[in-house]
């Protein structure tokens, strides 16, 4: 178990030296706050919502932290249900909204409570409660172990925390490497906290990462999923990447993408991908739907061009590499991050059609521009110019060729090739290879 304060000091801080203010909570959570109050319960604002606010954000997502156990907190609400195996949670359904609702949790276990860890110290249950200040020292971070209470509208710090905010650091609660042993995703959420907040890593949390990355190897690949579009789709995808290479744990996530980008020695094919990841943090920022089948078609281009680039050194034709290509890496990928098959199929077929824009041939062209990945894979290809400006009169062509009406299309392409309408494929362009990056010209 961590190592632990055996007196964590209470700093209450009065609603005049802190911004933290009840019209920018959720009514819904304060809701929910005052009926716990009313019953006789201890209830708190607590973690990430806390934090944001602090720092000037608007949290998404409101968590309560009491001394009511779950099923208590049940008997209140008759929206509410009870989940979860690992940490047993009460949700307080307010139509789309969910108020999450955690009991107050303590590290020392007399007998009577629920905990089981994994002889390498991962927790694997853990529902021993206790009381706030037991439940702000077994948080992760000090910033996420603040509490804002209603009955004096008061911030409540036990750890450190305020101070941790106001000078933006991510800083763990107890020892980082056996923090980091009990749930090594703790790394990553490091890592994004860090992004998503501009904090820096604090110099004893951020030491051990290097060390422990290959833990995550003991996370549930579905967790990691989860991680990954928590890291990459919420509108710091650039400064999350950043972070992984920075410390040590894009290896340990993304394997072959990692070793294709050292053995690229252009740097064509990081700029490519950064460019992408700068695309997403875009439209997150313009409030535009953003798909995981984009985003995993980038983060894992390096691992497709490094794989394609070695199957034809071998001999194989370009066709049937390019398709063993994307499964080879696709089903590597699966051992670290498990990708749904209703993402990872889109982002083979992103990855397949780039071969298909340098084609011409009229049939060719309409057959594309009606297939229901061409947008997404034009979007690709114009990502692809951050590596490279190689593919520039294809994406002009396309570009034009989806303003345009079919039959003026159609005449300038007649009018472009004689090529007969018998449905022979045209010969494709002979491109040179560089290093790590045959399909992508890179």
């Amino acid at each position: 178990m961590p190592a632990i304060q055996a007196n964590p000091i209470l700093r209450l801080i009065p609603r005049e030296e802190h911004n933290v203010s009840r019209k920018d909570i959720s009514p819904n959570a304060l809701r929910v706050l005052y009926r716990l109050r009313d019953a006789g319960f201890g209830a708190f604002l607590v973690g990430g919502a806390v934090r944001d606010l602090l720092v000037g954000g608007h949290p998404k997502d409101f968590d309560v932290a009491t001394d009511a156990t779950p099923e208590q907190v049940k008997q209140l609400f008759r929206n509410c249900r009870l989940i979860g195996r690992r940490f047993r949670l009460a949700h307080v359904v307010f139509g789309r909204e969910i108020i999450e609702v955690a009991t107050f949790r303590a590290n020392a276990d007399d007998g009577s409570g629920d905990r089981e860890t994994h002889e390498g110290g991962r927790v694997l249950r853990d529902n021993v409660f206790g009381s706030v200040e037991d439940d702000a020292v077994r948080r992760d971070f000090t910033a996420n172990a603040l509490y804002y209470a209603i009955e004096d509208f008061s911030v409540r710090d036990y750890v450190g925390g305020f101070e941790d905010v106001r000078d933006r650091l991510m800083r763990l609660i107890g020892d980082p490497e056996t923090r980091y042993r009990e749930d090594p995703v703790r790394m990553l959420r490091a890592v994004r906290l860090a992004a998503k907040l501009d904090f820096q890593i604090e110099s004893a949390t951020a030491e051990p990462i290097p060390r422990l990355a290959h833990l995550l190897s003991e996370a549930a690949p579905a967790r990691l999923f989860e991680e990954c579009l928590k890291m990459f789709l919420t509108g710091h995808a650039v400064a999350s990447f950043e972070g992984l290479e920075r410390h040590g744990l894009l290896a340990a996530l993304f394997p072959e993408t990692a070793a294709a980008l050292a053995s690229n020695r252009s740097g064509a094919l990081r700029r490519m991908l950064v460019a992408g990841l700068s695309g997403t943090d875009a439209r997150v920022e313009r409030d535009e739907p953003v798909s995981p089948a984009f985003l995993f078609a980038v983060l894992l281009w390096p691992a497709y061009c490094r794989s394609l680039a070695q199957l034809q050194h071998g001999g194989m034709h370009v066709t049937e590499a390019e398709r063993r290509a994307a499964d080879r890496v696709t089903v590597h990928q699966l051992n670290t991050v498990a990708l749904p098959r209703r993402f990872s199929l889109p982002m083979q077929e992103i990855w397949l059609l780039q071969s298909r824009f340098s084609l011409r041939q009229r049939k060719r062209v309409f057959r594309l521009l009606s297939h229901p990945r061409f947008r997404a894979a034009f979007d690709f290809l114009s990502v692809r110019l951050a590596a490279s400006n190689e593919h520039a009169d294809d994406v002009e062509f396309w570009r034009e060729a989806q303003q345009q009406p079919g039959d003026v299309l159609a005449a300038q392409l007649d009018g472009h090739s004689a090529h007969d309408e018998s449905g022979e494929a045209p010969r494709r362009r002979r491109r040179r290879r560089r290093s790590g990056s045959a399909a992508a010209g890179e």
